[in-house]
Formats: structure tokens, sequence, C-alpha cells
């Protein structure tokens, strides 16, 4: 799917009719491309067009998962995506209140709200207590994927694993990634209901920085807590995080000893799981860039 013209006649194909002279095109994911644009009355449409056709597969655990937070975050006056097509490729929703944090102007990111922003951090510490609120055994009934705190660190090991296969990796991060998986402190006694991605491009805004909506919930799952605070100490560094972590704690959130050890830890793991990705994709310049990151000194 390479236009937007294209995307409207796929749209037009399940029976959303669009006027693709009101689109625009949003390259930020990994996993899709995203137009938004008017039908006939007016009204704003999201389309979700899958990059790969690996992604499709995970559709029907999303929409799980969307079923299990929608009404929890309602409570928070949060929203997320109520799909009207969904099919394998395309999924459709009418567009949520709000704006993206962070869009993409071809490779440069555009931001369009402060990361920095105490009043962000709050409002992201709050939402991040009523996500992680949700009870584990709620989210398996649900369908939910539940990961136990030993499958989470064992899956980061094995990441590592792969990874160190198939790329050749800095002995200076290999060093680091082992340190982290040895360190008893930074892995969480329980895990809680996470997003995964959640970061300003996944986030809605209003004009006053009110929160009003969170996308794409492709990988969410029941995992390790810090994973939805990483973003944020990347984005706006050990203060914010802090402050993220105050705001989480006073609304109900459980900050273990090694919360935020672990949420900068899975940060700079990052690298991991653009590796992962890479290999998924099997794109040169997928596979180039992530040798990149992982042998920054070659």
């Amino acid at each position: 799917m390479s236009s937007i013209d294209d995307a409207a006649a796929l749209a037009a194909s399940y029976g959303l009719r669009l006027d693709p002279t009101t689109a625009h095109m949003n390259e930020a994911g990994l996993d899709y491309r995203v137009v938004m644009a008017d039908d006939d009355g007016g009204r704003r449409w999201v389309l979700r067009l899958p990059r790969r056709a690996d992604v499709s597969e995970g559709m029907a655990a999303e929409m799980r998962i969307l079923d299990l937070v929608a009404p929890v975050l309602a409570a928070e006056g949060v929203a997320v995506p109520d799909w009207r097509v969904r099919e394998r490729d395309l999924i459709a929703y009418p567009a949520l209140p709000g704006a993206p944090g962070l869009t993409m102007d071809g490779a440069a990111p555009v931001w369009h709200m402060d990361p920095a922003s105490p009043d962000y951090a709050e409002r992201l510490g709050r939402l991040l207590a009523r996500l992680h609120g949700i009870g584990v055994d709620q989210a398996a009934a649900a369908g939910v994927e539940v990961r136990t705190p030993d499958q989470v660190r064992q899956a980061w090991a094995d990441d590592v694993v792969r990874a160190q296969a198939e790329f050749t990796v800095a002995p200076a991060l290999a060093h680091a990634w082992r340190a982290w998986l040895d360190d008893d402190l930074c892995w969480p006694d329980t895990t809680v209901m996470t997003h995964g991605e959640i970061y300003p491009a996944h986030v809605l805004f209003a004009e006053d920085g009110t929160i009003t909506g969170v996308l794409d919930w492709t990988t969410a799952r029941v995992d390790d807590p810090a994973r939805d605070l990483a973003a944020q100490y990347g984005a706006a560094g050990e203060e914010m995080l802090q402050a993220t972590l105050n705001a989480y704690r006073q609304a109900g959130g459980h900050v273990h000893a090694g919360l935020a050890t672990q949420a900068k830890r899975l940060w700079d793991a990052s690298p991991i799981g653009y590796a992962l990705y890479a290999l998924t994709t099997g794109a040169a310049e997928d596979l180039a860039a992530a040798a990149a990151l992982l042998n920054p000194e070659d």
C-alpha cells in the first residue's frame, strides 16, 4: 500500500468512502502505516495498513485487548480505538479526540508536545496506574497473553542470545546485557497489564495537554511494568521518569525497588528489539540499521 489514493480505494472496497483530498499519512509506526481522512459526512477516520503479513496475525489478540482496556481507561477519560473495519489488510475506526504528541515527517520526528513536561509526566503516571491495575486474572480470562516474572526474564535472555547469534555485538553492550540479566534487583516480582509501546506517537492529547486517547495496542500483554516507563526515560530523562513514578505511586501503582533502574535498562536494551524487528522484516536497510545499533564501535 504505497499511496493515499490506494488506501482510500481499499477502504471503499469495504464500504468506507473517504475523500483523499482530506487525507494524510503518518509513517511513524514500525508495524502499520496510518492514514487519516474524512468520509463524505465529514467524520474523520483512521486507517491502519499493515506493513507485513505477520502483523495481521495479531489482530484477534489486539481486539481482545481493546475490549478489556476500553472501559477501564474510559474511567480516566481516555479512549481507545473502536474498530469498525477489521480485515487482514485494513483496520479502520473513527478518529479519537485529540492529536498525537509525535508524528514523522519522512524520517524526521516532529514533536507536538514537550516530552519533558512535568504535566505530561503526572498524567502518564496516573494513566499507567489505571492500566496496570487491571487484574492479571481478568486479563487472562479475556484471552490476553500473560507472562510471569520468570518468563519475562527468560524471554529477554533468549532475545539477547538470538541478537548475538545473528549480529556482531559490541563487547561493551554484551557485557552490559549480561550484568542486567543477572541483576535480581531489576526484575519484577509481579507482572501487570501493559501497553508495551506507550510513547507520544501513540498518545493523543487535547490542546490543554489532557491525554484523550491511546493508540496501537499491538504489543500489549501482562508483562514487566517497566516496559511502559522506558520510553519516558528515553525521551525525558531521569527527572521526568521519577516524576512519572511519583504520580504512578500516588495513583495506586506499585513501585518496586528496581522499577526505575529497569526502565532505564529496558531503554538501553532497545537495540535488541530493533534487531528482532529487522530479522522479521528481512529488509536490508533494517538489518543495516540494527547492525549499526548493536556494534556502534565498528
